[in-house]
């Protein structure tokens, strides 16, 4: 992963929206990590190439996009945005949240390295065919969308290592240097964390939030919205808890919309009001307990990391 993306450790901080902006994808470039900006935060292409422009303006350290496939409210041309990443000299592109299949020549016929993140290993076998350079597989762990199967990191990750020949990287779960060699040890060619990086200086979500995931514990988070056949982890609060509520009596997608259409959550990160809108978080945030900078944490994880390799190591030795 470190030879393809040109990055110096194999870890990449997951796309978080609407948090990965410019500022917080540099400091993570800047880290040694691999950062990546979230297209779904710009509703122009043009406002695209401004965030790539300034993201470059604060590191001289590769950075990726990232275009997100799922359905949107507000539709925009994914070809253009591509495009438009491609000729500002993006090098790395992401897909995530539904098959690439109809973008994936585009992103190679431009040069660049294609990523595509998934939670299924049937769904990383087709990318691989579809020329994917990099494959990006989540557990059922994660914060934001795992697959409706709910197979667990441990699982998953080995399976999909043994189902391709293209590098692997791992998320779901993990959030430190022990989860870093353990997701590692599994076969993967890097790590994927998210939630453990929400929770920095750096990344622009409001600081009430920050401490209630340091407070919080792995039993802070849950599976919503499987209803609709779209599962997405988040952190428990009342509204989690109102539109789990209406899916057990088998409401509409209309009804469920003023809840999770992300209105709510956008006023809830402004104002700081935990008990509103739906926050995707990882049942990693248990093992979260400070609020670090963006180097603070990589330097940590690597070190812890380095550490657990030396007294593996000497076990080996005996």
């Amino acid at each position: 992963m470190t030879e393809i993306l040109g990055v110096e450790y194999p870890l990449i901080v997951g796309t978080m929206y609407p948090f990965s902006r410019a500022e917080f994808v540099a400091a993570a470039a800047n880290a040694g990590a691999f950062g990546i900006i979230v297209s779904a935060i710009c509703d122009t292409k043009e406002e695209l190439r401004e965030e790539i422009r300034k993201t470059r303006g604060l590191t001289d350290k590769p950075f990726g996009v990232n275009i997100n496939l799922f359905p949107a409210f507000k539709p925009v041309s994914i070809e253009e945005y591509i495009d438009t990443a491609l000729q500002e000299g993006v090098r790395v592109i992401e897909t995530s949240g539904r098959s690439p299949v109809p973008y994936a020549k585009q992103i190679k016929s431009g040069g660049a390295v294609f990523m595509h993140k998934c939670a299924r290993v049937r769904d990383a076998q087709t990318a691989e065919r579809l020329g994917a350079d990099i494959l990006e597989i989540v557990g059922f762990e994660c914060g934001g969308h795992p697959s409706m199967e709910e197979v667990a990191t441990l699982i998953l990750l080995p399976q999909t290592v043994n189902a391709v020949k293209i590098p692997v990287v791992g998320g779901g779960g993990f959030g430190d240097g022990r989860g870093f060699i353990a997701c590692l040890a599994l076969g993967a060619e890097g790590v994927l964390m998210g939630t453990r990086f929400m929770v920095t200086r750096e990344c622009p979500l409001h600081d009430n939030f920050k401490q209630a995931f340091v407070k919080a514990t792995e039993t802070a988070t849950v599976l919503a919205q499987k209803s609709l056949d779209e599962p997405s982890r988040v952190f428990i609060n009342e509204t989690v808890e109102k539109v789990l509520e209406m899916e057990k009596r088998g409401t509409t997608l209309e009804e469920l919309m003023p809840f999770i259409s992300g209105t709510l959550g956008r006023e809830a990160m402004t104002s700081g009001d935990v008990k509103t809108g739906m926050m995707s978080c990882g049942q990693v945030v248990g093992l979260i307990h400070d609020v670090p900078t963006v180097k603070e944490v990589v330097d940590r994880i690597i070190n812890e990391a380095s550490e657990i390799m030396d007294r593996l190591s000497r076990l080996g030795e005996q």
